[in-house]
C-alpha cells in the first residue's frame, strides 16, 4: 500500500457544451458578436434522437471551446450552468464587446469589478449567463461584486478599480497570491 497520497494530475479548462433551442441563432451570436469561428459542425445520432452540433473556437490550438448542441427543451425549467467566462486581453476589448452587447438581443448587462477582474455579465439570447473579463494586477478575497461605470475613461476606471480593491480584505499583488497558491497546490 503506498504511503503517500498521489497528487491529482494537472488539468486546465478546455471547453463547454451547451444545449440550445435554436442552433442557428446561437451560432450567429457567438460568431458575430463574440468573434468565435465555426471549426466543425454535424449531426450525431443519440439514444434521445439526432443532435445538431456546432463547434466554436477563438484559439487555433483548441478545436473547440464551445459546443452548441440542439435539443434544449423550450421549457427547461432550470439552467444548471452558472456562467461561461471568457478572458480578454485588455480593457479596450472589454469595452468593444460591451458596446456590441448593447445592440444585441441579450439581457441583464452588468459591468462589475471583482477586484481581481473587471467584468461584464449578460444573458445570451437563450438566457445563459456569460462573463467577459480582463484581469487586474491585484488579488482580493472573493466573492466581490461592485457595480462598475463603463462611461469612465480608462484612466478613471483603473484608478477607481484599484482604490476599491485596496479597501478589500486580503488585498495584494496578484503575483504574490499566485506564488502562495502555487505552493499550496504543490503541497496537496
Amino acid at each position: 500500500m503506498p504511503s503517500a497520497v498521489a497528487r491529482a494530475p494537472r488539468l486546465s479548462f478546455s471547453h463547454i457544451g451547451i444545449f440550445v433551442t435554436e442552433v442557428g441563432r446561437m451560432q450567429d451570436f457567438y460568431t458575430r458578436v463574440l468573434g468565435f469561428t465555426v471549426t466543425d459542425r454535424g449531426e450525431l445520432e443519440t439514444a434521445d434522437g439526432p443532435l445538431t452540433l456546432v463547434f466554436l473556437s477563438r484559439d487555433p490550438r483548441e478545436h473547440h471551446q464551445i459546443v452548441l448542441a440542439s435539443g434544449r427543451p423550450a421549457q427547461a425549467g432550470f439552467n444548471p450552468i452558472n456562467q461561461i467566462s471568457f478572458r480578454l486581453e485588455d480593457l479596450a476589448g472589454l469595452r468593444e464587446l460591451h458596446r456590441r452587447l448593447r445592440h444585441e438581443p441579450v439581457s441583464h448587462i452588468a459591468p462589475v469589478s471583482h477586484g481581481n477582474a473587471l467584468s461584464v455579465y449578460f444573458r445570451d439570447p437563450e438566457g445563459n449567463r456569460v462573463e467577459l473579463f480582463v484581469d487586474t494586477p491585484w488579488y482580493v478575497r472573493q466573492p466581490l461584486r461592485l457595480p462598475m461605470d463603463m462611461a469612465l475613461s480608462d484612466a478613471e476606471l483603473w484608478s477607481w478599480a484599484e482604490a476599491e480593491a485596496r479597501k478589500q480584505p486580503g488585498f495584494k499583488p496578484v503575483e504574490e497570491w499566485r506564488a502562495q497558491i502555487e505552493t499550496k497546490m504543490e503541497n496537496q
